[in-house]
């Protein structure tokens, strides 16, 4: 390992925080890392980490060794992305993070149709519902929903992604279908509930034009997205989730939309987040597939829900 690549491991532990994630990460031993950042340490006759058995702290040198790091990472990625340009066709490796659900339904598929098109291009998928680092991890492109808080990602705009109330028709044959919000908020819901993160109300407009919020009634908190809609299929408790998903239930007669009349606000919109505005050929020729698989305008999700553009409110 020559100094450049020490230097962007000790920014690597500095960004991950200990040895032990950086081994995890990059599938070597603890010591291995220890024993390169000793050698840099070594190299540039400068003691760099603070070490104690429970943390690691940065040295005055450790702090301007990996404020270096981070403009020898960019100055590679820059160099790399404009090489990536004067190819006339996609190469090399792509990089992509998306969540879980949206990976599964459409990355993963949009994937298939790129490396059919561009087979010299070697694809790596991390599915995961956290936020990727991802200038840190040294991914392409990730999927989200929202627009990026950090400065030094580029967004781009993919898809809507409505909400929509769903039940089974053994719930309203047991409950009726609820036509005022009191009611709904009466009966058994299923919600998302993950660390630090519960969807227990949900937003609507009043016919004043006024924001308000619709309680749920949890019966069950779950923490994976794909299990309210199985929940809502069994036919115990409804369920507030997104038009993308929605599969076939509701083509099917397995889950109907309840409480159409109200006026629910979007739940966010899907975007393509990656780190340069002048974005290497093979990321802006993904984006161009995704959209292909989603739909320009109107999102495949909706087109599998009949009706769905006169619902919520929605107009288009």
């Amino acid at each position: 390992m020559d100094l450049a690549s020490r230097l962007l491991l000790l920014l690597e532990v500095a960004e991950l925080g200990s040895f032990t994630k950086v081994s995890e990460h990059r599938n070597v031993n603890r010591s291995a890392i220890s024993k390169q950042i000793g050698k840099l340490e070594q190299e540039l006759s400068v003691h760099l980490l603070n070490r104690t058995t429970r943390s690691l702290s940065l040295t005055a040198a450790g702090v301007e060794m990996v404020n270096q790091a981070k403009q020898l990472r960019d100055l590679l990625n820059n160099s790399k992305r404009l090489a990536e340009n004067y190819h006339n066709e996609p190469r090399g490796e792509l990089k992509i993070a998306s969540s879980t659900l949206f990976g599964r339904q459409y990355v993963q598929y949009a994937i298939l149709k790129f490396q059919e098109r561009y087979p010299d291009i070697r694809v790596e998928l991390l599915l995961e519902d956290r936020v990727v680092d991802l200038v840190g991890e040294g991914f392409d492109i990730g999927f989200r929903i929202g627009e990026p808080k950090e400065s030094n990602l580029i967004a781009k705009q993919i898809a809507r992604n409505r909400l929509l109330v769903v039940a089974a028709p053994a719930f309203i044959d047991k409950y009726g279908k609820p036509n005022t919000i009191p009611k709904l908020e009466s009966l058994p819901a299923v919600v998302y509930s993950s660390k630090g993160l519960l969807i227990d109300k949900i937003k609507y407009r009043e016919s004043s034009g006024n924001e308000a919020f619709i309680q749920l009634n949890p019966t069950y908190k779950v923490n994976e997205v794909e299990m309210l809609i199985n929940t809502a299929l069994a036919g115990r408790m409804f369920a507030v989730t997104t038009a993308q998903m929605i599969e076939n239930e509701v083509l099917e007669g397995k889950l109907v939309p309840i409480m159409t009349h109200i006026n629910l606000t979007d739940y966010g919109t899907f975007y393509a987040v990656y780190p340069h505005r002048d974005s290497p050929l093979k990321t802006r020729l993904f984006i161009k597939t995704l959209k292909e698989v989603i739909g320009d305008k109107t999102p495949i999700w909706e087109t599998r829900i009949p009706g769905f553009q006169k619902m919520y409110g929605n107009t288009v």
